[in-house]
């Protein structure tokens, strides 16, 4: 799944399931590089996400302040 197609929940569950791969080790030595590789990936989209999200609801709630302060 490309970066530009993956939603939070999507790299959440597969970050879930890699981690109890590895956990459980269930995950063959041969991949183990690769799948760590894939999770610093997956971790990296959501540290973004999360971010972009927090800067959108933080410009939103100073708008409706604006707008809340403006009508009085």
């Amino acid at each position: 799944m490309e970066p530009k197609d993956l939603t939070y929940e999507a790299a959440y569950e597969e970050l879930k399931t890699i981690a109890e791969e590895i956990e459980n080790e269930s995950v063959p030595v041969d991949i183990l590089a690769e799948k760590v590789k894939r999770a610093a990936l997956l971790i990296e989209f959501c540290q973004q996400k999360l971010r972009s999200t927090e800067t959108e609801v933080n410009k939103i709630i100073k708008q409706m302040e604006k707008t809340a302060s403006s009508g009085k």
